[in-house]
């Protein structure tokens, strides 16, 4: 496996990867899912080309031969923090370590590249599941809370009311 940036021509094969592993029947053959949660997209092909298009956001793709296996999403917020997002893994292979390969690329990277000292990130407070698997790897809640865009259906279809995000960080 081979990991680098994003390329423009990847984004199709990266937005399926990516709705295959939070959204649908598909994404329930993996653990780390959000298909239980919410409805609808969990990104689009828009979003993606802006991420690839600011200069303050890294996406990185691990590519086992010409699939793609897994992705994380990095931006540079300035004054030594990173914003971490979008780590998706194959349903097919997650819980085989790829998950925290790729976590700890990211977190690398937010160092050499991005000069970080201290890395965030959000994740639905419903998801105790991955919020633990986070925090067995240094990110720690912040007590922070974020609103879900519950109104914003580029974020999803939200099938409860009460979602909200919990802020983790952790030092690099």
């Amino acid at each position: 496996m081979h990991l680098e940036t994003a390329t423009p021509a990847d984004l199709p094969a990266l937005h399926a990867l990516i709705e295959s592993a939070y959204r649908g029947d598909s994404a329930r053959r993996g653990w780390s899912h959000e298909a239980d949660l919410l409805d609808g997209q969990r990104t689009d092909l828009d979003e993606l080309h802006d991420i690839l298009a600011d200069p303050a956001r890294h996406l990185l793709v691990l590519r086992n031969g010409d699939r793609l296996a897994a992705c994380v999403a990095l931006t540079d917020k300035g004054q030594g923090l990173a914003y971490l997002g979008l780590l998706t893994v194959d349903p097919a292979r997650q819980a085989g370590g790829v998950g925290r390969l790729m976590l700890a690329a990211a977190e690398d990277h937010a160092v050499a590249r991005l000069g970080a000292t201290r890395i965030e990130m959000t994740v639905i407070a419903q998801r105790e599941e991955l919020i633990a698997w986070y925090t067995r790897r240094g990110y720690l809640p912040t007590g922070e809370r974020r609103p879900f865009p519950a109104h914003d259906p580029r974020a999803g279809l939200p099938k409860r009311d009460d979602l909200e995000f919990v802020v983790l960080e952790k030092r690099l």
